[in-house]
Order: C-alpha cells, then sequence, then structure tokens
C-alpha cells in the first residue's frame, strides 16, 4: 500500500477548503430565504441559484481545494476533465433535487429526510466520481466501514442543511448553519480520503490535466464569482421586503382591478359663458342668452337693473354700464341728490316771498 499525504501544503488546503464550504452554504441558504418569498418559476430560479452555490463552492470546491495538497511521493497525479466536471454537476443536481423536495413539498419530517438521504447519497456520490478522475499509476480501494461513515456524515449534511434552509432567516443563524455545514463537509471529505488505500501499479501512458493547470484556475474562477455573489445578496432586499412588495402590488392590483369593474359616470356637460373670456362657468352674457332653465340670472343692482357681466359691470355701484358718477337712485329716498336740491329751491322761495312782503318800498 503506497504512503499518501493530505497535507503537503500544510493546514492551507483544509482551512482554505473549510471557508470556501462556509461560504458556499452561505449563499445557498441566504438564496433560498428569498426563493420562499416567491412563487412558481420566481421560486425555480432562485433554488437554482442556491443549488448552484451549494454544490459548486460548497461541495464541490471544498473537495478539490484538499485534493491540491493530496500527494503520493514519486507520482504526479492527473485528473480527467470530463469526468472531473461531471462529478460538479452531480453536486449541483442531487442538491437541487433536495431544495425542490422541501421547497414545493409539505414540510414535514418526512420530506425533509427524503431530501436529506437523496441529497446526501448525491454528495457523496461526488466526492468519490472526484476521485475516480484521479489518473495515475496506481490503484485504489476503500475501507467499508469508514466508506459507510463518509456516507452517513454526507446525509447528516445535507439533512442539516436543508432543515436551515426551512427554519432559518436572520443573518446570524444563517451564518451559524454555514458554518456548521462547513465542518460536516470537511468531515465526510477527510473520512472518505482515510477509508482510501492506494496500491501500485504498473506504469500507464499520462492522461488528463495536472491540478495546478486545471483545478487551480477553476477554483479561483468559482472563488471570485462566489464573492461577487456574497456582496450582491447581501445588500439585495430581504425575505420581508420581498413579501411586503409583493403584498403591495397585490393590494394595487386588486384597486385596479375594482375601479375598472365600476361603471364610468360621463362628465358633467359645462355650461358657457361670457363673464370671463374662455371661462365655462358662471351666468350666461344676457339673459335668456345661452341660459338653460332655471338658471339664475346675474345679481340685480341698487337700481333693480342687473348688472352686467365684464370688467365693467363691476363699476355698478358707481354708475351703470360702465358709466361714471354715482346713480340716480343711490341712497334711501329722500337722502339722493335731486331730493336734496328740491329742498334747497323750495326754501329760496319761502326765503323770497318774505323778503317781497317786508319790503317797506
Amino acid at each position: 500500500m503506497l504512503a499518501a499525504n493530505n497535507f503537503t501544503y500544510g493546514l492551507l488546503t483544509p482551512v482554505l477548503g473549510y471557508l470556501m464550504s462556509c461560504l458556499g452554504a452561505f449563499i445557498g441558504l441566504r438564496c433560498t430565504t428569498r426563493a420562499y418569498a416567491y412563487t412558481g418559476g420566481a421560486r425555480v430560479r432562485w433554488l437554482i441559484l442556491a443549488a448552484i452555490s451549494i454544490g459548486t463552492t460548497g461541495v464541490w470546491v471544498m473537495h478539490f481545494i484538499a485534493m491540491l495538497g493530496y500527494t503520493i511521493p514519486g507520482m504526479t497525479i492527473r485528473y480527467n476533465v470530463a469526468i472531473t466536471v461531471g462529478s460538479m454537476l452531480i453536486a449541483v443536481v442531487v442538491v437541487f433535487v433536495g431544495l425542490l423536495i422541501i421547497g414545493f413539498g409539505q414540510p414535514t419530517v418526512r420530506n425533509l429526510l427524503v431530501a436529506g438521504v437523496i441529497t446526501g447519497v448525491g454528495v457523496a456520490s461526488m466526492h468519490y466520481t472526484g476521485m475516480a478522475a484521479m489518473e495515475m499509476p496506481a490503484t485504489m480501494s476503500y475501507s467499508p466501514a469508514l466508506f459507510a461513515i463518509s456516507v452517513l456524515i454526507g446525509i447528516v449534511a445535507a439533512t442539516a442543511a436543508l432543515w436551515a434552509a426551512l427554519r432559518l432567516r436572520g443573518i446570524g443563524a444563517t451564518l451559524g448553519a454555514a458554518l456548521i455545514m462547513g465542518v460536516a463537509v470537511s468531515g465526510m471529505h477527510y473520512t472518505g480520503m482515510a477509508a482510501m488505500q492506494m496500491h501500485s501499479a504498473a506504469a500507464t501512458s499520462a492522461g488528463g490535466a495536472t491540478a495546478e493547470g486545471f483545478l487551480l484556475p477553476l477554483i479561483i474562477g468559482i472563488g471570485v464569482i462566489s464573492i461577487i455573489m456574497t456582496a450582491i445578496i447581501v445588500f439585495s432586499p430581504t425575505e420581508n421586503e420581498i413579501r411586503e412588495d409583493n403584498e403591495l402590488m397585490e393590494r394595487i392590483n386588486a384597486a385596479t382591478a375594482r375601479l375598472a369593474a365600476e361603471p364610468q359616470q360621463p362628465p358633467a356637460q359645462a355650461r358657457p359663458t361670457a363673464r370671463w373670456p374662455g371661462v365655462t362657468s358662471g351666468w350666461p352674457e344676457s339673459p335668456g342668452q345661452n341660459a338653460a332653465p332655471g338658471t339664475p340670472g346675474p345679481p340685480a343692482g341698487q337700481n333693480g337693473q342687473r348688472e352686467p357681466n365684464g370688467p365693467a359691470g363691476h363699476l355698478g355701484q358707481f354708475g351703470q354700464f360702465g358709466q361714471s358718477g354715482p346713480p340716480a337712485q343711490y341712497g334711501p329716498a329722500g337722502h339722493n341728490g335731486e331730493g336734496e336740491r328740491s329742498d334747497r329751491s323750495r326754501l329760496r322761495r319761502r326765503i323770497g316771498r318774505s323778503d317781497a312782503t317786508s319790503d317797506p318800498d
């Protein structure tokens, strides 16, 4: 049996792999919280994003970061590109199936366990498919006990992730669940590595890609995308804000539908008038002209006549039809100008007769 080293670079690869697993789990759980605020196609899209985050960054990237630290003295390990990419697709698909079961089914314990078993077995399949992608002059075998334990850890990790997707909503709770999931995924990986036994074999023609030439650029690219996604999700609307927006739109649509269903009243017809140019309310230009039956005319002036419309009519109290000076009948009877002149004339005549009778001549 060949001696292998899982920690060629010390704690760098296991710690970095654990952090990437936590990052993928955190992104995936935040996506699921937003998915449950929607229905139909929008929910499916958010669940797809969650499955990609958990399956790639949370599981696949963690696995192959750890594999960067795996070496066998005197051997160069290469990876079959097709099988390696296929292992990533397996992780994404099984996580998506589990999220669909709990996302559209009843949130029961039975559905949670079914989804957890399917997802856990799928994650374990991703791990061992990735191991099968290695090409080197050696053969591998597994300890049955450790193999079963690694699969069981995968099931527990998947069930815990799905439970967290159902129950947890806050940032703090999601972060705590992501840290626990990172421990579970890393524990499953290193348990599976401990179950593997390597045996020397006849040398074969070298094929596949090296870890530094294929895995490292792919891992860096996925890591950068994951960090950008984290920033976008952190500053995106929360589940409660999405629900409030949806409820507001529903109320607006309902009110719009009610208004559209109500019979529309015809607008009142405006009556033309010449009181002011361009104004369609008021009195007609002259009594009886353009006036509807029962329409009151303009107010009466002080002498009982109606005032004319327009600016000139506003001078009616000083002169009819815009004339200057007070009206002839302004004021109470006996106090207008004509009555006062008549009184003075009679007074003069009386005084004249008195002077004529008293004159000695």
